[in-house]
């Protein structure tokens, strides 16, 4: 792989994720209801999945998905109701008065973020046809396409977790700034809306 491609291919991933999209609402509920530390565990399932849907478009799953109208829209409702219970359930606890804005990186709270990271991202159809279409732009057919497909994995993969990152940072700072039972249950109903924001993007989505 010549370094242009590289970079082009780098720069083209930065773009892509810098525009809000159903990761980056997530990670910002988590962020500002559960904590930065939350928001991170969230990012590893995103970027783990990011791997697996690169993996399921190279093995050509996503031509599959791309054939088959019925089973694209399984998969995409599948996500989008989801994102949609995500929502719902901080929400709830919110109204309940059970919104955690404190960093708790309990096992059964770290799993939650991890899996709701994973689930979010894995149960997105159009992203596995996405990458199908996307990486063939920059791998050459006459090049060691394990080496290639490692090297953009690892790209792509550093920079979704930098810049879900700092997306995470962002919403951290933002919540520390008020800390009264009042903020904290705005929050909790924030970070549900941007939850059910997600689903509605991911069911825009054609």
């Amino acid at each position: 792989m010549e370094l242009e491609t590289w970079i082009a291919y780098a720069v083209a991933n930065i773009v892509l994720t810098l525009i809000p999209g159903p990761s980056v609402l997530l990670v910002v509920s988590q962020a500002i209801t559960r904590g930065v530390k939350a928001a991170f565990i969230c990012i590893i399932g995103d970027v783990i999945a990011g791997v697996v849907l690169t993996i399921l478009s190279i093995v050509g799953v996503g031509a599959i998905l791309a054939a088959s109208v019925t089973l694209f829209m399984i998969v995409k409702w599948a996500g989008v109701a989801y994102m949609a219970y995500l929502g719902y359930c901080q929400i709830r606890d919110a109204r309940n008065g059970d919104a955690i804005v404190v960093e708790n990186t309990a096992s059964k709270s770290a799993f939650n973020s991890l899996s709701a990271g994973f689930f979010s991202a894995i149960l997105n159809p159009k992203a596995i046809i996405f990458y199908m279409a996307f990486l063939a732009q920059f791998m050459t057919p006459d090049g060691d396409m394990v080496l290639q497909f490692t090297i953009l994995v690892l790209t792509s993969s550093i920079v979704i977790a930098v810049i879900l990152g700092g997306y995470a940072l962002i919403a951290g700072r933002a919540k520390k700034a008020f800390q009264s039972p009042k903020a904290k249950k705005i929050f909790g109903y924030s970070g549900g809306g941007f939850m059910i924001g997600g689903s509605v993007l991911m069911a825009s989505t054609r």
